[in-house]
């Protein structure tokens, strides 16, 4: 449907029971909001203010919590606008920039869990390399291209459906993903093998990675001392946690456009609330109090 000023709305079908419970929603997710606005902040300055905590890995965390935070500050207000409001409708131009921003924050993230693994390796198994390997240049390298290669590789797609003809304008989810495809009037072959390489090249290539990385790691410190083992436990063990997490959440996404799984409305709006309350939450967490000097600095400033 379409306005005199050529404005395409989409109507978003994805809550649940929200005439009765809108003001509930509206509370929780402002909560959550504000407690992902705190605590990644938090984490963050720590990281910036000390020097002890200027070192690659602790940079790469600050990276991933800036992500969320940037996630965050992108999907929330337009959720607890439409909490409150009589119609839940976005521009199709604002879908699609959730679209943009959705795939270039989850790709980024995948980058930076990839840069961490390969700091976590040459830190343990190659430690008298480390200063030599991991120097101020490599990380701000690393650092570039996580935030950079996704958002060129997302960018085509996006660019190429932002003035597509839509034939539905009730798009079945909370937030705006590749699931926008089904609106079009026609789905493009060649961006959905175009998709495809892209979730090969920012998913798939830096997990496969990961668990390279890690698998190496625990072979080496199996064969080490106590002392060896435990502190690669202690710094790796947080870092696949949150790979573990995410990749669940993102295999959702894939099941659900790839596959084309239809599920049920409540299934997807819990899942949704996941991607948008769990993880971005989950994160500052799972660091702030697995990381031993991170807890720390976190103790201080609470004075626990």
């Amino acid at each position: 449907m379409d306005t005199q000023v050529n404005v395409t709305y989409i109507i978003i079908d994805g809550y649940v029971d929200i005439d009765e419970y809108r003001y509930l929603y509206f509370v929780i997710m402002f909560t959550a909001y504000i407690l992902i606005l705190c605590s990644n902040s938090t984490v963050v300055y720590l990281i910036w203010i000390h020097p002890n905590l200027h070192e690659p890995m602790y940079i790469f965390i600050a990276a991933l919590l800036i992500n969320s935070v940037v996630y965050s500050t992108v999907f929330y207000p337009k959720l607890l606008i439409d909490f409150l409001s009589d119609k839940q409708i976005i521009t199709y131009s604002a879908c699609v920039f959730q679209w943009f921003i959705f795939y270039s924050l989850v790709s980024s993230e995948f980058l930076l869990l990839a840069a961490m693994s390969y700091d976590r390796y040459v830190s343990i198994c190659k430690p008298l390399q480390y200063p030599t390997i991991m120097r101020k240049n490599t990380v701000i390298m690393f650092l570039v291209l996580a935030w950079l290669v996704p958002v060129c590789q997302v960018a085509v797609p996006i660019v190429q459906n932002a003035n597509k003809k839509l034939c539905k304008f009730i798009f079945k989810g909370i937030i705006c993903s590749s699931t926008v495809y089904k609106l079009h009037c026609v789905e493009s072959r060649t961006l959905n093998i175009y998709g495809l390489i892209v979730f090969v090249n920012l998913v798939l290539l830096p997990v496969l990675f990961i668990l390279f990385t890690y698998t190496r790691i625990f072979i080496i410190t199996y064969r080490s001392c106590r002392e060896v083992r435990r502190k690669a436990a202690q710094t790796c063990l947080p870092h696949l946690i949150v790979l573990i997490n995410f990749s669940c959440l993102t295999t959702y996404d894939v099941l659900l456009l790839r596959l084309e799984i239809d599920f049920p409305k409540t299934v997807r709006f819990i899942m949704s609330l996941q991607l948008l309350v769990y993880h971005p939450l989950f994160n500052p967490i799972i660091y702030g109090l697995k990381m031993k000097e991170i807890y720390k600095h976190l103790k201080r400033l609470f004075k626990m």
